[in-house]
């Protein structure tokens, strides 16, 4: 496995083309060039060989700070794949099944409600039909939603308990929970898709069933054996706040139009200078490209790396195939909300994407490359086909501003020569 972020291998050596390789970062460049997007890193490995890494711009550019190989992001909600490996690895231990309601661990959403009608001030509910289950949690079919969706009743209710973009000062993981639970679900569990904090609630029960806080579990059992020395909730006592890019927001231009520049959204970003009250499953790490470079390739070596095993190859294989009933897509079975890459052809697994149709998809790709991506605009994809993992690191909110995620595909794609 690639222990740093240098490349080691001649391109053509894994069936590169050099100059070929070099049309992603010029494409990326031109956002950075014409004012759209700050700066980036973006690396690309196959068989486990790091073949290239690109930075341009400014990790801060109101300090001339430049892009560096080790500059840490908030990787937001890169994090929810750390998380759904984490489960499964408690799922190998025989912790829990698929199928176990949570409330055998989290009892507090026993008696939540499910949204029928009527507005955030006045819902109608009924209860659960169907409990929500592990499975739900790793698949977004829990019925729990984000408050910045701004798509439904459910929503304006998360907003007004101060669930948008972050979460009430001071309370932890326990508390959270209990707050998402006094609220109702968008639907019953198992009916649909929703992108929300099920990943949030996973975490919680990782903590449950583990006896660890978040944090521990993930050093234990997943940083420190992975060699992931600077990925934490947040910035470390000690750690280089000048090491962590600045967070921008895009700034809006005509109507469906492109951005004109982006600003510093502080008030959100410096939220990540220190350890939070509560550890955010589904969106609360820091890391560096080399870091997920290390987790998205033991992902790609199906759970093994250099020292041993985190999980089965069996177990990743479970976890990126098409869990949507019927092997629908996205587009089918979830609810419509904005999308950093298109959602027809697109099904989803645990805790992962994965592209099921490229044709529908619409972007040169591969049956079964699985990903995610996180708010500010970072993204990664592991192609089994190709035995390629891209990582792609910038601070730009949000993720849906530019199409960086298609022209990853396509620009690592079209370089493939054998």
């Amino acid at each position: 496995m690639t222990t740093a972020l240098e490349v080691d291998t001649d391109p053509a050596e894994v069936g590169f083309d050099a100059g070929r390789l070099a049309r992603l970062d010029r494409r990326l460049a031109r956002w950075v060039d014409d004012g759209q997007l700050p700066g980036f890193l973006v690396t690309v490995a196959r068989h486990g060989r790091l073949v290239h890494v690109g930075r341009y711009g400014s990790r801060n550019v109101e300090e001339g700070l430049p892009v560096e190989t080790d500059t840490r992001w908030r990787i937001y909600s890169m994090t929810k794949p750390v998380t759904s490996v984490a489960a499964m690895m408690l799922y190998e231990e025989g912790a829990f099944e698929l199928s176990d309601p949570i409330t055998k661990w989290l009892p507090e959403f026993a008696d939540t409600r499910v949204y029928v009608a009527g507005s955030a001030q006045k819902p109608v509910t009924q209860p659960q039909v169907e409990p929500i289950r592990v499975r739900h949690l790793l698949t977004h079919t829990s019925g729990l939603t984000y408050g910045f969706h701004h798509a439904s009743p459910v929503d304006a209710m998360y907003r007004a308990a101060g669930h948008e973009w972050g979460t009430p000062a001071g309370a932890d993981s326990a508390e959270v929970c209990r707050q998402w639970a006094a609220i109702p679900l968008v639907f019953q569990p198992g009916s649909e898709w929703n992108y929300g904090v099920s990943t949030d609630v996973l975490g919680r029960l990782v903590e449950v069933v583990s006896g660890l806080p978040l944090d521990e579990f993930f050093e234990q059992r997943i940083f420190r054996p992975l060699g992931m020395t600077d990925t934490s909730f947040g910035l470390r006592e000690g750690d280089d706040v000048d090491s962590l890019a600045r967070l921008y927001s895009a700034v809006p231009g005509q109507p469906g139009g492109a951005p004109t520049g982006f600003a510093p959204l502080d008030a959100m970003g410096t939220a990540a200078h220190r350890k939070p009250a509560f550890l955010s499953g589904g969106g609360g790490l820091v890391s560096t490209a080399a870091d997920y470079l290390r987790f998205a390739e033991l992902l790609r070596r199906g759970g093994s790396y250099d020292g041993g095993r985190l999980l089965n190859a069996r177990t990743i294989a479970y976890m990126t195939r098409n869990h949507l009933p019927g092997n629908a897509d996205l587009e089918t079975f979830g609810r419509p909300l904005f999308a950093e890459t298109p959602l027809r052809g697109v099904g989803f697994g645990l805790g992962f994407s994965m592209v099921i149709d490229p044709v529908r998809y619409g972007v040169l790709s591969n049956v079964g490359d699985y990903s995610w991506g996180g708010a500010a605009s970072t993204a990664f994809y592991v192609d089994p086909v190709e035995d390629v993992t891209v990582g792609f690191y910038t601070q730009l909110l949000p993720s849906s501003t530019l199409p960086i995620r298609n022209y990853l595909r396509s620009l690592v794609n079209q370089a493939l020569i054998d």
